[in-house]
């Protein structure tokens, strides 16, 4: 074990979840005399890059990918790991403790709750690192329950310090073998959980979510389907992390952001005078999806005004309100209007987003949540037209061919002299069916 930890140096612990055959961009944060610069460099670079880090200094490394050049939730691409920055040097359980006995005691912790072991363990300088490999990287679209896996690894890991202000997709983690300049330790890798293959363990997300989560997704996608027969989609309240309710209304969040975002697309641009609307409701719903905090809004705003056009120069000032209702909202305050309880951050219907930017029938088709009635019940005969097809049935179309063929065929049979019982049994049909085709 001794020999596989001092293996695992910067450039071998990045290509756990970084994959240098990728198309993309991780992020470094490097500590300067003055400051923090951070800087994003191609996938591509990252074995040059990460070889020219200098381990004096305090430098860390984003923990997902990015489409762009920006470490933002807006730009994420892909993330193939959980995580807990664990606060280890906060807590009286760990004082006097050596940084592999911390590893030993948070291992043991998560045997007792039925998690799983994280693949490896890094000790940051003062707190550790437990991390969980995916078997394979998870898309944008996926964020939502990747955050819900979070907020319950956190949640569950509690008493071992985790920080619940560390647990974004846009995190940045302290590099392996670089100094950490308030304690003048050296972060490095204590504890590396092995698969059967020698190499760290690596998990399923499915499997880490059926862990983690209270609600299996096959329930929640029932639900979700069922929600959607009812009525038309709407956001659900609540602000608690674990139950279903909330779960939904995070990803219906998430998508409609991602909606939005179609939608500049389709329209090669948003107009000047509408930059601020779309804005707006982009970062409310990023907000109202979990994805980021309150105290990360102005940087995933700048990221967004900046895709909707690099030149533009938005007013912070507009967003006032919106940020204090996402402070209320991350503090799990409700507002009452018409005698029932809501969040305070905004949760127009389909109609009213679809009136104010006036989204056509032909752009909802490329949505997956904002849409009208009319095509939500077109998408609703066309999923079970599929459904019966699946099952067994047949299109009208088809179904008055074979009643042609067999009308023909009785009336054939019945000029040569055959009896209705007779042909009934030949066909394969009821005498009825006979009757009916010979008398009409």
């Amino acid at each position: 074990m001794d020999h596989q930890l001092s293996l695992l140096g910067p450039q071998e612990e990045a290509e756990l979840f970084h994959d240098q055959q990728r198309s993309g961009f991780f992020a470094l944060l490097v500590q300067l005399p003055d400051k923090k610069r951070q800087s994003s460099y191609r996938l591509t670079d990252m074995p040059a890059v990460l070889e020219m880090v200098d381990p004096t200094r305090d430098t860390w490394i984003s923990q997902a990918e990015f489409f762009r050049r920006n470490r933002r939730v807006v730009n994420l691409a892909r993330i193939g790991l959980l995580f807990v920055d664990l606060d280890t040097y906060r807590q009286p359980w760990a004082q006097g403790r050596t940084p592999e006995q911390q590893a030993s005691d948070a291992l043991y912790h998560c045997h007792a709750e039925g998690i799983p072991a994280p693949s490896l363990m890094v000790f940051s300088g003062r707190g550790l690192q437990a991390k969980w490999l995916l078997d394979g990287c998870l898309p944008r679209a996926a964020l939502p329950r990747w955050n819900a896996c979070q907020r319950h690894l956190v949640s569950r890991l509690d008493v071992l310090g985790a920080d619940p202000a560390a647990m974004d997709a846009s995190r940045v983690l302290r590099l392996v073998n670089t100094v950490n300049s308030r304690s003048g330790e050296i972060c490095r890798v204590v504890h590396v959980e092995n698969g059967l293959d020698g190499h760290p363990v690596r998990y399923s997300f499915e499997y880490m979510a059926e862990m983690l989560l209270p609600t299996a997704r096959w329930d929640i996608e029932a639900t979700k389907h069922a929600q959607f027969n009812r009525r038309q989609l709407k956001l659900l309240a609540g602000h608690k992390t674990g139950d279903l309710r909330t779960f939904n209304a995070r990803q219906l969040a998430w998508d409609r952001l991602e909606d939005l975002r179609t939608l500049a697309e389709l329209r090669g641009g948003v107009n000047e005078g509408e930059r601020m609307q779309h804005l707006f409701w982009q970062l409310n719903f990023l907000l109202l999806s979990g994805a980021v905090h309150s105290a990360e809004m102005y940087h995933e705003a700048a990221a967004l005004a900046c895709q909707l056009d690099p030149q533009w120069t938005y007013r912070s000032a507009e967003l006032m309100t919106l940020y204090a209702k996402a402070k209320a909202y991350n503090a799990g305050e409700k507002v009452e209007f018409g005698g029932r309880m809501h969040v305070p951050l905004y949760t127009p219907k389909n109609d009213t987003l679809i009136d104010l930017l006036q989204i056509t029938s032909c752009e909802q088709k490329h949505f997956r949540t904002i849409i009208s009635r009319e095509v939500a019940r077109e998408r609703h005969r066309a999923r079970e037209e599929t459904r019966r097809r699946d099952a067994g049935s047949i299109d009208r179309e088809t179904y008055l061919g074979i009643a042609g063929a067999k009308r023909s065929t009785a009336r054939a049979l019945s000029a040569q002299g055959f009896s209705v019982r007779a042909i009934a049994e030949r066909i394969g049909i009821s005498i009825g069916s006979v009757s009916n085709y010979l008398n009409h």
